[in-house]
Order: C-alpha cells, then structure tokens, then sequence
C-alpha cells in the first residue's frame, strides 16, 4: 500500500481542525408555556409536544 513520502507539518493539521467548532443548539419556544426547548421534543417544563400532552410532569416539591 502506497505511504505518504513525507508527514504533514503540525501548521497543515491545524488549518484543517481550525473549522472544528461548538455550534449554539438552535432553541425554540414552547407554544403552551414559552420554554425555551430544543427541536422535535416533548417540553421538559410542561409535558406539550405538537399542541398534545404526551409526558405527565410530576410537580416539584417545595423545599423548606
């Protein structure tokens, strides 16, 4: 099998990873309760998917 005839310099590798980046997650609001939820989710807050309840929320207990 054919082998490089020389390494690639450590300037070419970093010009090729330099595109690599953390994207922001593109965050919606609910249309029940304005949450800010990621896309196609059912809504952590209030259970609301497509304008249907499909998860039950259980409510939080007050702390004291």
């Amino acid at each position: 099998m054919a082998q490089p005839k020389r390494r690639w310099s450590k300037e070419r590798t970093h010009k090729r990873r330099s595109t690599w980046k953390i994207e922001t997650k593109n965050l919606n609001n609910c249309p029940n309760c304005g949450e800010a939820i990621l896309s196609h989710t059912a809504c952590p807050a209030c259970g609301y998917y497509k304008n249907e309840q499909v998860v039950e929320i259980k409510e939080k207990k007050a702390e004291a």
